[in-house]
């Protein structure tokens, strides 16, 4: 029998928004998602309508609620995550005034350069722990104001896609720390919007909500949103965090030894810290933690298990994934000198290169499609591994444990490579929800059934499964030097083929 009190988690991604409902143990009895598109209207451009969002929670709420035969009015608290980085401008009276930016719009290096012209790359990525990127929320600002004045003149409101949603459920204008860090316009270190930042990029500070750690209620349900999403009026919602740090929470990521491994489409290596660590080339992201007084490092590679899906897409589209992957186990690491660049849509950590491309290196006529298959695998571990090595550069050096999600997570294969490959004990555990997942939890904490993140996390998460380093830690300790010497190598190829 599930526990009362119940919590929700609401996940506005690009595609969906997804609603989980969970119990007072962190058990999940629910999920639904409503689906819906983006727009490219011109090249390098994504855009989105608000309404989608808002639209999506009410109709998965309410099938979440249905589905799991719950009422609202035992739902006791509401946690947000979604997409980061999106820029959403509001009037004064709270009216959208264009569709929203999304995290994967690239119109805007110009106005990176100029970010980094007007305070110096250097002192930024002091400031903010980053580098000014396209994906970021700082440079969509700026853009606005200069290709279109007559939006940019009613501004009065900056928020970011999941608090957008809080906005129609609360009426409050607020923002959570971790997802305040990926505009770049926080002070990372001390958890707070820069003034140095505003002011020398011009943006008025009261356009900028009010910073709340991940647990922190951030306003309550409203009659309007409760007829809306049939929620109790007067339920607390709380910050939440961005999809990356709410997934890590839903995983058990929430303290310093412990790594998260996202291997969905893209790959994302996640680590907690108890200091606001930067990465002095701003190769690493660095944000708040949705876990109250916690920071984190992150990496993201953008062909993670993406490059195995092109890969049995281009050449073994007949075969399902199992029957691909077989053989590749009886391949010896290092793929007999066979090496796979998986930069298939450019790349981001640590080499933020969108001409970068993927290759085979070192094909002979004694390869065949178990070991292209195995290159795959490794070669993406590799590029993961450049973020896990850029982590322990930065100076997290303590890392225990590696807990690693997603669908590629599924392999038993590719788990043994990665812990090969990153010479460290690799975990699965019970949970597979991610972002949602987090943003439940993060609400229990919030309404009091858990008294820290850290204790959502050790009763609800458990570990299924551990894979430790085998005997070919060595062999791939020779053959990740080779691997990194490739892109120095090959960029300049790779820009001319551009």
């Amino acid at each position: 029998m599930f526990q009362k009190p119940y919590f929700i988690g609401i996940d506005s991604s690009t595609t969906a928004t997804k609603a989980l409902l969970a119990d007072a143990r962190g058990e999940v009895i629910a999920v639904a998602a409503t689906e819906y598109p983006f727009e490219t209207p011109k090249p390098l451009w994504s855009e989105q309508d608000p309404a989608l969002w808002w639209d999506g929670a009410c109709k998965s709420i309410r099938a979440v609620l249905e589905k799991a035969g719950v009422p609202g009015e035992d739902v006791a608290a509401i946690g947000l995550t979604g997409q980061m980085h999106g820029l959403v401008l509001l009037d004064e009276t709270g009216r959208v005034l264009r569709p929203a930016i999304l995290w994967n719009d690239q119109r805007t290096q110009a106005q990176c350069d100029q970010i980094h012209e007007r305070i110096g790359i250097e002192n930024f990525i002091r400031i903010t722990g980053n580098k000014s990127l396209t994906g970021f929320t700082a440079s969509k600002v700026l853009w606005v104001r200069q290709h279109e004045p007559d939006v940019y003149a009613k501004v009065r409101h900056i928020l970011l896609p999941k608090d957008y949603v809080r906005f129609c459920m609360t009426g409050e204008y607020a923002m959570d720390k971790a997802d305040g860090a990926g505009t770049v316009l926080m002070d990372l270190k001390n958890r707070t919007w820069s003034e140095e930042i505003l002011e020398k990029l011009e943006i008025p500070q009261d356009w900028m909500p009010p910073l709340y750690e991940g647990t922190q209620i951030t306003g309550a349900i409203t009659a309007e949103a409760a007829q809306a999403t049939g929620l109790k009026v007067g339920a607390p919602v709380v910050a939440g965090g961005g999809d990356q740090a709410a997934q890590a929470v839903g995983v058990g990521a929430v303290k310093e030894g412990i790594v998260a491994l996202t291997l969905g489409t893209s790959g994302v290596v996640f680590a907690t810290t108890n200091s606001a660590f930067i990465e002095p080339e701003g190769r690493l992201h660095a944000f708040c933690h949705s876990v109250p007084g916690k920071w984190h490092l992150m990496g993201v590679m953008l062909s993670a298990a993406g490059s195995l899906r092109w890969y049995h897409d281009t050449f073994a589209p007949d075969l399902d994934y199992d029957t691909l992957l077989a053989p590749a186990a009886d391949i010896p690491a290092g793929s007999d000198g066979l090496i796979f660049l998986p930069y298939l849509t450019g790349e981001r950590t640590p080499h933020p290169d969108p001409l970068a491309r993927g290759a085979f290196v070192g094909i002979t006529v004694r390869h065949e499609k178990a070991h292209f298959t195995r290159a795959v695998l490794e070669g993406v571990a590799f590029g993961l591994k450049d973020s896990f090595d850029l982590m322990k550069t930065a100076g997290l050096s303590n890392i225990d444990q590696v807990r690693v999600s997603g669908g590629g997570a599924r392999s038993k294969l590719w788990q043994q490579i990665l812990a090969d490959v990153f010479n460290a004990e690799l975990v699965t555990v019970n949970t597979t929800e991610g972002a949602a997942y987090g943003a439940a939890l993060l609400a229990g904490v919030g309404a009091g059934t858990w008294s820290s993140v850290d204790e959502a996390c050790q009763q609800s998460i458990r570990i299924t499964g551990t894979v430790k380093p085998s005997q070919d830690v060595g062999t791939y300790d020779k053959i990740g030097p080779l691997y990194r010497d490739l892109y120095p190598a090959l960029k300049p190829t790779f820009h001319k083929l551009s």
